[in-house]
């Protein structure tokens, strides 16, 4: 079957404001997921959730100051990839790109996990496998054909998802009162208790931090933002703060009714909250939700990690050939969406905790890098006689960096095993593409291709 390139590509037109751009941060980061992984955090702090989340959010607010700083001065997409390119070096810049492709890969695998473990709990005499290989098989089948995700079905999904999230907590506040009184509502006890470590609580906001991933995703949209300078940094900081708020709010109403971190199946704990509060009726809502998040959120991710795997294909930073190449009826790029299809099956053998640490740890990366890129504008802007603010260029991003690699090393060992792996094979293939480092890696292009099918064009705009 023969696959071709496309053709040039038009020009980004400007016309997303300030509240779209908030929307699509909001919906990319799937304020839902906080349940998902509810149990997995809540046995990882002893019981300590909405503790893991804030540390997580006041961690992320450093870095996503950063990222406003950097989308303020390079008003282009192409996020940490753009940012360390430009500031730093280009073979710096392609090792965070690679160090992300990290993020697209697990990614995936991550939703069709937690997915295939809250549909288990439901239907415990289906094989996990079942659920899984139906999750792949259908996303892939959908993203080569290029099912179109409108916009208006992405508000949808974004307006249902918080709908189960009020019921819940409003659900949750009305079996504490009925069982403890109104005077339980006000309690430290999720924050802290006799189980509390900060070792615990620093590996839960490890993995809490993965549920913040979209706060960064608005900066592919800059170049099709109005005043992009001013809305993104806004952007940014406001899905964070709002996402993060969401997030200490369900962890800690979640956990009053569920107080400590014991569960007979972590991966699926809110399922069985959710059936404490609301009965079968809502435990049902609450499945039918969260299940319908997770294939939404699988379809546009495998789509997105397409995407950027034929980005860099097309740049020729990947082997063009098959990586650039589109299939020729479908107008889709095919042979990525197979591949993360495969990838996708190593969830038979994993557990979400920690495929979410492997996603993590090329965020750490990249968020990392980030941050070290905002001194090292600071530094050549002075050198060129233009001044910053050292407060907003030096030591916000110094504390957003160091937060990152502190957050990196409570990781799963064997998430940080794999990811140093992958970083050296980056270097090894930069090393071959750059003949020995002497020469610039091929500069990727964050554009739409005209070929390209809306799914994915969705994904990530």
């Amino acid at each position: 079957m023969p696959l071709e390139t496309p053709a040039a590509t038009p020009a980004l037109t400007r016309s997303l404001t300030l509240r779209s751009v908030v929307l699509f941060g909001l919906a990319y980061m799937a304020p839902l997921i906080v349940l998902g992984t509810f149990g997995i955090i809540a046995e990882s702090t002893g019981g300590s959730t909405p503790s893991a989340y804030l540390l997580a959010l006041i961690a992320m607010l450093f870095t996503a100051f950063s990222y406003g700083r950097m989308a303020a001065a390079f008003p282009v997409a192409g996020s940490a990839y753009t940012y360390v390119r430009r500031t730093i070096d280009s073979r710096v810049g392609f090792l965070v790109g690679w160090a992300l492709l990290l993020d697209y890969f697990f990614l995936p695998m991550v939703i069709w996990l937690i997915g295939g473990a809250y549909l288990q709990a439901k239907f415990p005499g289906v094989p996990f496998w079942v659920w899984i290989i139906a999750f792949i098989t259908t996303t892939t089948v959908l993203n080569i054909l290029g099912v179109k995700v409108a916009e208006k079905a992405n508000y949808l999904l974004m307006a249902f998802q918080v709908l189960v999230i009020v019921i819940f907590v409003a659900l949750s506040l009305r079996h504490v009162v009925h069982t403890d009184g109104g005077g339980a509502l006000l309690s430290t006890h999720p924050f802290a208790n006799s189980a509390t470590t900060f070792s615990g609580i620093s590996a839960g906001a490890a993995i809490a931090a993965y549920s913040f991933l979209g706060f960064d995703a608005v900066t592919t949209l800059t170049e099709e933002t109005l005043d992009p300078r001013r809305n993104i940094p806004r952007a940014i900081l406001l899905v964070a703060l709002i996402g993060g708020g969401i997030f200490v709010l369900v962890a800690y109403t979640t956990q009053l009714v569920h107080p400590g971190g014991t569960f007979k199946d972590s991966s699926s704990a809110a399922f069985d909250i959710a059936k404490t509060i609301g009965g079968d009726l809502f435990g049902s809502v609450f499945l039918a939700g969260l299940v319908v998040t997770q294939f939404a959120s699988g379809l546009a991710a495998q789509a997105s990690a397409s995407r950027l795997l034929f980005a860099m294909g097309r740049d020729n930073v990947l082997p063009r050939k098959f990586f650039g190449a589109i299939h020729p009826k479908y107008r889709t790029p095919a042979l990525n969406i197979l591949l993360t299809a495969a990838i996708g099956l190593i969830a038979l053998r994993m557990n979400v905790a920690t495929s979410t640490s492997f996603i993590n740890f090329g965020a750490f990366t990249a968020f990392t890098l980030v941050n070290v890129s905002v001194i090292a504008y600071f530094l050549r802007e002075r050198k060129a006689g233009r001044r910053h603010h050292p407060v907003s260029y030096v030591v916000v991003p110094v504390l957003g960096a160091a937060a990152d690699l502190w957050l990196l090393t409570q990781l799963d060992s064997q998430a940080v095993t794999l990811g140093l792996s992958w970083l050296v094979i980056g270097i090894v293939y930069l090393g071959i593409m750059t003949k020995g480092f002497r020469t610039p890696p091929p500069e990727m292009e964050f554009t739409e291709e005209p070929a390209l099918d809306p799914v994915i064009a969705s994904a990530v705009n």
